[in-house]
């Protein structure tokens, strides 16, 4: 049930991202950005509400007038930032649960991602306050309504000894100390515990962009601002604790349970809310599956040269004082708790080359599940059965595109965790050694790698960007990238296509044709 689920909505979110790649193009496209444009959303919300607080009366008869004062009477920034306060709060809404929902159907929230989005649910409890609390300050109709359901359900709580609801009986009930206090609530307190919660959120996170593109940032602060500029956002009338307000303009993203209480009472609410927290807080261990085994490091090979340190997604690796009394200064160590087994170190250790005969091939760091020679005897395997003038080893990631259909007599298929588990040198390995005549990567979609930086890091290492980096010697019309996802399969079979096509009108090439003798490691 929860694999068709994740696989229903990966079909409805790829077809979205087609339309955005095929706008915005893939570096732009949104949803691949939608932790950093939650940040940047945040930062928009900062800096128009200290402009709006500079201006705020935080007073019972002084809020409304302040506000509305804002609004009309300086409508050319006033009434602006207002708006931008509003919309920019709303967008992040909506990046928060769209980045739950990629993370949950790309499966990226189990294992040692627990951490992220575990800690990521306390955040929706300060997220939704925090704009809650914002409305409030406005002491509108909506405010009043607001005030008084809020205090009812903080009342159904054993916290307050005396009701909260006597401070909204009256108008005479409700004092200009509570403006205060929630002024600050929403400028400081809630805010301090947002910023120390996000770095909370991303402690375990190598590299963590916060940051969206310079041209994605100022596009979505071009749609805040005509937003703002087209429907301002206004207010609903002053409070009045005199009467009831009969008709309401909710905001659905902060304030979707307040309809509930009219038919529910505050403990049901509560009850719907800790209940679904306590829900998704679990979901990581929900079915249990056991772990792959974390990568490990054979200190006989590894001379703390850091590769597999800087090119660890999830700082899984650092660089210890050696232990074994060799003439190294230092040795990679392996977190279990925090490795993923990506194998993406493996694939960073320069010891991990399959020109490696007279001993053992046995790098530096690599899976136990899937070493680095078994990779290579896969490898030899494959280009072993293959036949006709074009033929073609295509590695893949297991969360990348589905490859079996591509199988024929003139292309084998190698499988491994992520594609940048690959050394270069296996690439220089199999047309040097003429196991084959083409190479085609293929693996998540670029920009929005399964393991965060698998795709990047092999496209750096190819183009000599990045150790360990693919030697000159090696031809690179003979080496093809197709970073298609798992719902592109038509364009990795034109990938394919073409690169066949591209080979078989090659001249020989003596670079290829020779068998190159390494020198032997080790």
């Amino acid at each position: 049930m929860l694999k068709l689920l994740q696989s229903a909505l990966q079909r409805l979110l790829q077809v979205v991202e087609k339309l955005f790649s095929a706008v915005f193009t893939p570096a732009w496209n949104p949803l691949y950005h939608l932790g950093a444009l939650t940040i940047f959303f945040f930062w928009v919300v900062l800096v128009s509400g200290l402009y709006v607080f500079v201006m705020f009366k935080t007073s019972v008869f002084g809020a409304y007038q302040s506000v509305e004062h804002i609004t009309h009477q300086q409508w050319y920034l006033g009434g602006v930032m207002r708006s931008l306060h509003r919309y920019a709060s709303d967008a992040a809404i909506i990046t928060i649960l769209l980045h739950m929902l990629r993370e949950f159907a790309d499966n990226r929230y189990r294992g040692t991602r627990w951490f992220s989005w575990f800690t990521g649910i306390p955040l929706l409890w300060i997220v939704f306050p925090l704009g809650i609390t914002g409305y409030w300050l406005v002491w509108d109709h909506l405010a009043q309504y607001i005030a008084v359901a809020s205090s009812e359900l903080l009342d159904a709580l054993p916290i307050f000894t005396d009701p909260m609801a006597r401070n909204f009986l009256t108008p005479e009930s409700l004092s200009d100390r509570f403006f205060t206090l929630l002024a600050f609530l929403h400028l400081i307190g809630l805010p301090l515990f947002l910023v120390f919660g996000i770095w909370f959120h991303l402690l375990r996170v190598s590299r963590p962009t916060v940051n969206p593109p310079r041209g994605l940032m100022f596009g979505s602060l071009l749609m805040l601002f005509t937003l703002a500029l087209f429907k301002p956002a206004l207010s609903q009338g002053p409070a009045d604790l005199s009467i009831v307000p009969t008709a309401l303009g909710l905001d659905w993203f902060y304030m979707p349970v307040y309809p509930l209480l009219d038919y529910g009472s505050p403990k049901l609410v509560w009850t719907l809310l800790v209940g679904s927290s306590l829900f998704f807080s679990i979901m990581p261990w929900l079915p249990y599956r056991k772990r792959a085994p974390a990568a490990v490091v054979d200190l006989d090979n590894c001379n703390g040269c850091g590769r597999c340190v800087e090119d660890c997604p999830y700082n899984a690796v650092t660089l210890m004082p050696r232990s074994d009394g060799l003439s190294f200064t230092q040795e990679a160590v392996v977190n279990n708790d925090l490795c993923v087994s990506c194998g993406i170190c493996a694939g960073a250790c320069p010891t991990a080359t399959p020109y490696r005969r007279k001993s053992e091939l046995q790098p530096g760091i690599q899976l136990p599940d899937y070493t680095i020679a078994s990779l290579r005897d896969r490898t030899i395997h494959a280009g072993a059965a293959l036949q006709g003038p074009a033929r073609v080893i295509v590695y893949g990631c297991d969360t990348g595109p589905d490859l079996e259909a591509l199988r024929d007599s003139g292309v084998a298929v190698v499988r491994m965790p992520c594609v940048a588990m690959l050394p270069p040198s296996f690439i220089d390995f199999v047309l040097s050694r003429q196991h084959a005549d083409a190479v085609l990567l293929t693996g998540c979609r670029e920009h929005d790698c399964h393991f965060r930086f698998g795709v990047e890091w092999t496209e750096q290492r190819l183009n000599g960007q990045r150790d360990p980096h693919l030697r000159d010697r090696v031809p690179r019309a003979r080496i093809a990238r197709c970073w298609a996802g798992t719902g592109s399969p038509k364009a990795v079979r034109a990938s394919l296509a073409e690169l066949r096509a591209h080979v078989q009108a090659l001249p020989p090439d003596e670079s290829v044709a020779k068998i190159v003798t390494e020198p032997a490691h080790g």
